[in-house]
């Protein structure tokens, strides 16, 4: 590392996955470490958001520990901190700006509360193949379905976004309805692979209407009476439900790069993960000579290099804390965001 280099370590504990990563000036992303819950809350059928807390106070001092070990740098090389303040679970949002705020006291380097949409929004800039601002940008979570005009970072204006469930949340409590396993919408993906497109139909919610807001409950509730009616033909109605739901993501896409006028989108996320939607979006890509730029796989889930990157990018701008308070923001909007 050259002694002028500046390294932000970066640490992610929104909800049930705890992440850090450290983002260099000089070489980019040099480390990375996760570590899921999926197996402590499998049996609860979904995340308890104290389980999520305890887990992480006892997780994230070894994967930094980790992080740094494999970056081959000292803790006294890092020269900033960034961490995930919100939108996420309180307690869980607690353990990770706590440890943040306390290192960077101890080692007297500046620290930054990140919003963790701009984390993924921002995470295709890992890769080599990087979006240019401006940009549209689909945020697809289990706690988020947003249309983003990206003009610059922390430029940003929602054009679009779910009125009751998120998509995440909807192939979640779909699957659920099926009797899938925890997490529910990987699992139900995988059965729609061998389902039959066509044998059902579901609705494409408030695409016969104009604007570019979502609604995923209907679609949830049609395919709980689907599955009613026709127990036995779980991997079809899986297939119905992730055709209709990424159809939808679709149309609004479209729309809202034809009102923008940008040639670029970019897709990130948990579901972003998802290999119909991609399939679907990368089709009307090239229909639409638009670029479609994702992060990679291990990067769609919530993770701690999005967070040092994103963190990264502002600090080195000058923007940090104005103190060392430990400060959350369980619900944050991306438009509340500083330019930089």
């Amino acid at each position: 590392m050259s002694v002028a280099d500046f390294i932000t370590l970066g640490i992610e504990s929104s909800c049930d996955e705890t992440g850090i990563g450290l983002y260099s000036q000089k070489d980019g992303l040099i480390a990375h470490q996760l570590f899921s819950q999926v197996k402590i809350h499998q049996e609860y059928g979904g995340v308890v958001p104290e389980l999520a807390s305890r887990d992480h106070i006892q997780r994230v001092l070894p994967l930094i520990k980790a992080t740094l070990k494999d970056g081959k740098i000292k803790l006294s090389d890092v020269s900033a901190i960034a961490y995930t303040a919100g939108p996420g679970l309180a307690g869980a949002l607690l353990v990770g700006s706590a440890v943040a705020q306390s290192l960077a006291w101890s080692l007297k380097i500046p620290a930054l509360g990140v919003h963790h949409m701009e984390g993924h929004l921002l995470a295709p800039l890992l890769e080599a193949r990087k979006p240019k601002f401006p940009f549209l940008a689909l945020l697809v979570s289990g706690g988020h379905t947003l249309l983003v005009d990206v003009t610059a970072i922390g430029q940003y204006k929602i054009l679009g976004e779910s009125l009751d469930d998120a998509v995440g949340e909807a192939f979640d409590k779909t699957a659920k309805i099926m009797g899938l396993e925890y997490p529910g919408g990987p699992a139900l993906a995988m059965l729609a692979q061998r389902g039959i497109e066509g044998i059902f139909e579901f609705p494409k919610p408030l695409t016969d209407r104009p604007g570019l807001d979502f609604s995923f409950s209907g679609l949830k509730t049609f395919a709980r009476n689907t599955f009613t009616q026709y127990p036995m033909q779980k991997a079809d109605i899986a297939k119905a439900f992730e055709v209709a739901a990424t159809q939808t993501l679709m149309i609004k896409c479209r729309r809202a790069l034809k009102q923008t006028g940008y040639k670029a989108l970019v897709v990130a996320g948990g579901v972003s993960a998802n290999e119909a939607l991609r399939n679907t979006l990368d089709t009307m890509g090239i229909k639409s000579s638009t670029e479609v730029f994702y992060p990679r796989q291990d990067f769609c889930t919530d993770n701690g290099a999005m967070i040092a990157l994103a963190g990264h990018l502002r600090l080195i701008k000058g923007q940090t804390s104005k103190s060392n308070k430990i400060i959350i923001k369980p619900r944050w909007s991306l438009e509340d965001l500083q330019a930089v």
